[in-house]
């Protein structure tokens, strides 16, 4: 065949590749709707890596000529696309460019619907309410700790946690184009953000306003044109507002990540490699802590965080956030909820989910 031939030959391939790409589209919604239907989660990474393997597997079968991570980058791309039309709607607070929206993407990868909220209420209020199918919030970071309106939240809702991701947050200084260090006079953007760069702040010497988001600080920036003004946000956030990057990396430590559920109205099925988040209430007792915390370490369930909250009904009295390794419906995991029902006041379970894959 002559080059001509062979590029013709090309153009009939990718016609065969794009129609099967249709049809698999096509199949695709059909089984968006029958998880509507049925009330099921939309999302089944179990699925995506039982796709995944058994496409390696056939590459490597009939020798395709391209590396295991070529296909695997190729084919995400299709699954991406295919989640898209089995319409993956998610819900998170903030505008665009928000760092939570940066934490859905990569959840789920750039296919999704985003559906931006002004509040937290809001996002759950989406899930629980409109339809949307899921939401995602910020629960801790790894320097500020736990963002407690989320769990005051959790703990009033009936939406159940089915994933986490954890982000790497790298906040920079964003001003309009015209701006510099030294023509700063104020910063704005959420008290996070603010509280995770002290030091920096420090030495600008600029008034702090705390705004509800990090993203929409540079949007409300530029739309009022505030030129003696900057935010703290993502770099995307810069670059969708069309703003300039002052200084970047300006967070008080590199180990700056941000711990994000992800809501629904059921969890997740167990993955083999799961965490369970409860909420529970111990009896005013001495030991009795002790006791509860018990029941998980005789079954040699590893205990993952766990935080006390006020419980906003009697002073001094706490609820107990507990994550967990492993599963709800594992054997373990029963009895040690069984039995810390029996020696609680009240045992909530907020979801069992796969664990975040590691960023660092």
């Amino acid at each position: 065949m002559n080059l001509e031939d062979l590029r013709k030959r090309i153009d009939e391939i990718d016609a065969q590749i794009v129609e099967l790409i249709g049809r698999r589209a096509e199949i695709a919604e059909e089984i968006g709707r029958e998880k509507r239907a049925a009330g099921r989660l939309i999302e089944d990474r179990e699925r995506e890596n039982q796709v995944l393997e058994n496409i390696k597997r056939v590459a490597r079968e009939r020798r395709i000529a391209l590396s295991e991570e070529d296909i695997e980058s190729i084919y995400g791309r299709i699954i991406a696309a295919c989640k898209s039309i089995e319409g993956i709607e998610v819900a998170f607070q903030g505008e665009v460019g928000a760092y939570s929206e940066e934490a859905a993407f990569q959840f789920f990868g750039s296919s999704i619907q985003i559906r931006p909220r002004e509040t937290l209420e809001e996002v759950f209020r989406a899930v629980e309410e409109e339809g949307v199918q899921f939401g995602v919030v910020p629960v801790e970071n790894s320097l500020e700790g736990s963002i407690s309106r989320v769990y005051d939240l959790l703990l009033e809702s009936a939406l159940r946690v089915c994933g986490e991701t954890e982000l790497r947050v790298i906040h920079c200084l964003i001003a309009g184009p015209d701006a510099g260090l030294d023509t700063i006079r104020k910063v704005y953007s959420h008290p996070q953000a603010l509280a995770q760069c002290r030091s920096f702040l420090k030495h600008l010497n600029a008034e702090l306003i705390p705004t509800y988001d990090t993203a929409g600080s540079v949007k409300m920036i530029r739309e009022k044109g505030l030129a003696d003004s900057a935010a703290i946000a993502s770099a995307r956030a810069a670059e969708i507002y069309g703003m300039k990057i002052i200084a970047q990396g300006i967070e008080d430590n590199p180990n700056n990540f941000t711990r994000f559920f992800l809501l629904s109205r059921e969890d997740a099925p167990p993955s083999g490699d799961d965490k369970t988040s409860i909420v529970f209430s111990t009896k005013d007792r001495p030991g009795a802590l002790y006791q509860a915390l018990g029941e998980f370490a005789c079954r040699n369930l590893n205990l993952t965080k766990l935080e006390s909250r006020p419980t906003r009904q009697k002073p001094w009295q706490y609820n107990f956030y507990l994550d967990f390794e492993g599963h709800r419906q594992d054997e373990p995991a029963r009895e040690a909820l069984k039995s810390l029902e029996e020696i609680s006041i009240f045992v909530k379970v907020l979801g069992s989910y796969p664990k975040a894959k590691k960023t660092r």
